[in-house]
């Protein structure tokens, strides 16, 4: 039987039905995930509200302890008391931050989240941030909506590879409808939980970001949460002081990871159950927001008040040494809350803080650019970091500024800090993940160039894989699947070869000796001309 002519490679590849369903999935499961989301918010404030004002009302309220007397220091720790029953006898998935939960689920188990961390999730969420803990909202959505998106593709019997998408979709669109920051949303999927910068994914999380930030507009608002009151003026000599704000929030970013992980190791020490660790954490955060009420919860409008230099600078430094202090306390107990919002307090505090030493003393242009790198830098995220302080505050102008403190902050933290925030949790479960993307050296050889013509005596494999694919298809087949061979058929489905393993591993060691080879002729090539 002659095997079929040579197929060139395109620049991606795509199965267009494969490409449209995922599109469509993708595009549900941000609209779901938007829904999420405002349930999410509402839960928030219904809790703050019965807990702080005795009220039933589901508006979003900072907490405010000295509404009641000195026992609203208890209020959050009765929440972590709650939190920490719901982990034990309902899920301890829902232990965490969420994003290094989402990335674990995405890494290890295929991209399967259980249904009911998708149920506990926003409960324990709702329940830690309502009674006052100094988290967002962002982090328990982003493993919420994943969680959907998961639930989603599993009842579909899509693959793994397409589960993963529409996970990222959920996670993506939970975030959008959150702040309304789409291109933001599709950033953080990108740098942090797809693991490819592929079309036949991004494309269809950015689908599900904008489809979710639609659907925000229409039952949350379309206001940005912390959109300025004035438009900035791009200023050509902000760039070397955006360099300092971003280097400071990498000294910032390092401190903080290091002391979260050290609480955490602190609390592992005690002599009593993990179970009662999220009210300790409460505990500090109810003496910490009894000084300052401000550091409480997600603090949405002390950012917004920040960003557009409402603040006295006596207030911010009070607002980020207390901020510091309970979100260090209370997610290194394995409370249930989000990252982000803290991340931009702190940041956002620091902006305003540095913003005294800057000549012209524009507290709100700092503040935006501190909020962004810290975000950033912390997450290494740092394009992520910029559209998200874009987009949330609406200070386009500030483009430059905010992109070079992100930089600043994320060089800074690749240097001198080994993992992340995200990535050190991960690693303390054992788990090393490899955040530089590389293309296989399968995926730029065709399945047709590495298989062998079948003869009239053999069977043919059990597990097949197209012509057109990329090689690396076939090596992902038999990972899955105790064959050591694939059959390989044509577009109408006839056999057309055979790939084995053996005949992987020397395409795999070909194009590794040739990108090696490239690698040389370019070093020498450069000394050349030195």
């Amino acid at each position: 039987m002659a095997a079929p002519k040579h197929i060139p490679l395109a620049d991606f590849s795509i199965d267009p039905k494969r490409f449209t369903l995922l599109a469509v999935c993708a595009g549900i499961a941000g609209v779901v995930a938007a829904f999420l989301a405002k349930l999410l918010l509402v839960l928030i404030g219904t809790i703050t509200h019965l807990a702080y004002f005795g009220t039933l009302n589901a508006d979003a309220v900072q907490p405010q302890p000295h509404h009641l007397a000195p026992l609203s220091i208890l209020i959050p720790a009765a929440g972590g008391v709650i939190v920490g029953l719901i982990a034990r006898f309902g899920s301890d998935k829902i232990r965490g931050h969420g994003i290094p939960e989402a990335i674990q689920s995405i890494l290890e188990h295929d991209s399967v989240i259980q249904a009911r961390v998708a149920l506990w999730k926003p409960i324990a969420s709702a329940i830690a941030i309502g009674t006052g803990s100094p988290f967002g909202a962002e982090g328990p959505i982003i493993m919420t909506g994943g969680a959907f998106g998961s639930l989603f593709a599993q009842y579909l019997h899509l693959s793994s590879m397409e589960r993963r998408v529409i996970l990222v979709a959920g996670a993506a669109g939970g975030m959008s409808a959150t702040f309304g920051a789409p291109i933001a949303s599709v950033m953080i999927a990108v740098e942090l939980l797809l693991f490819e910068w592929r079309p036949r994914s991004f494309i269809p999380v950015a689908i599900a970001a904008f489809a979710a930030d639609l659907v925000r507009n229409v039952i949350i608002g379309p206001a940005a949460p912390f959109a300025v009151a004035v438009p900035h003026v791009p200023a050509t000599d902000a760039i070397p002081w955006a360099l300092v704000v971003g280097l400071a929030g990498g000294v910032v970013s390092l401190l903080m990871t290091r002391l979260v992980y050290w609480t955490e190791d602190a609390y592992a020490r005690l002599p009593f159950h993990w179970m009662w660790w999220p009210a300790i954490g409460g505990l500090v955060a109810g003496f910490g927001g009894w000084l300052v009420p401000a550091a409480l919860g997600v603090g949405y409008p002390t950012i917004s008040a920040m960003v557009n230099g409402q603040l006295a600078l006596s207030a911010v430094i009070g607002i980020i040494l207390v901020k510091i202090i309970i979100w260090i306390a209370s997610l290194s107990s394995g409370t249930s809350g989000g990252v982000l919002a803290p991340l931009l307090m702190i940041g956002a505090a620091l902006g305003t803080v540095l913003s005294s030493l800057i000549p012209g003393h524009d507290a709100s242009l700092w503040a935006i650019v501190g909020m962004a790198a810290l975000m950033g830098g912390t997450m290494r995220a740092p394009i992520m970091g910029t559209f998200f302080a874009l987009e949330t505050t609406r200070a386009w102008g500030l483009a430059p500024d905010v992109f070079v403190g992100c930089i600043a902050a994320t060089a800074f933290t690749v240097l001198f800090v080994p993992r992340s925030i995200l990535t050190e949790k991960l690693a303390r479960r054992g788990m090393h993940v490899a955040r530089e993307y590389i293309v296989h050296p399968l995926e730029q050889i065709a399945v047709s160039d590495v298989m062998q013509a079948p003869d009239s005596a053999d069977v043919k494999p059990k597990v097949e894989v197209r012509a057109d694919d990329r090689a690396r298809r076939a090596m992902d087949v038999m990972a899955h699947s105790t064959e050591r061979q694939v059959a390989i058929v044509d577009t109408q489905g006839h056999w057309v070869g055979t790939v084995t393993i053996d005949g992987l591993f020397q395409a795999w060691r070909k194009g590794t000796r040739a990108e090696v080879h490239r690698r040389r002729v370019r070093r020498l090539r450069r000394t050349t001309r030195a």
